[in-house]
């Protein structure tokens, strides 16, 4: 039996906090997005308001409409930015970096 299907077999207990349990537990969270519209927020609609029918080949069918729209409405927090977001954003600051001294003396190598 290798390592890996004991591995795969092995019971995790109900605080385990290994990056398989955590990752199970964050993508189980509802997803707090942007998009997701708020009780502000309305969506465009569209009513048929007046349809006239007519007999085509023995079915009834539409043959014009005329619509009401009821103009949707997006709050400030959920409208898009003016700018695109940026992209590149410091991960690591190990402070002033250092300059690059190349070694002019010669050397023996070690065995």
């Amino acid at each position: 039996m290798s390592v890996l299907s004991k591995y795969l077999r092995h019971l995790h207990p109900e605080d385990c906090n290994c990056s398989v349990c955590w990752s199970r537990r964050e993508m189980a969270k509802p997803a707090l997005s942007l998009f997701t519209p708020c009780t502000e927020c309305r969506r465009t609609k569209v009513f048929p308001v007046v349809t006239t029918m007519a007999l085509v080949r023995g079915v009834w069918r539409s043959i014009h409409s005329t619509y009401r729209v009821e103009r949707g409405f997006t709050c400030e927090k959920h409208m898009p930015a003016r700018r695109p977001p940026k992209y590149w954003h410091v991960v690591y600051d190990s402070g002033k970096p250092t300059p690059f001294v190349p070694i002019r003396e010669l050397f023996e190598l070690e065995v």
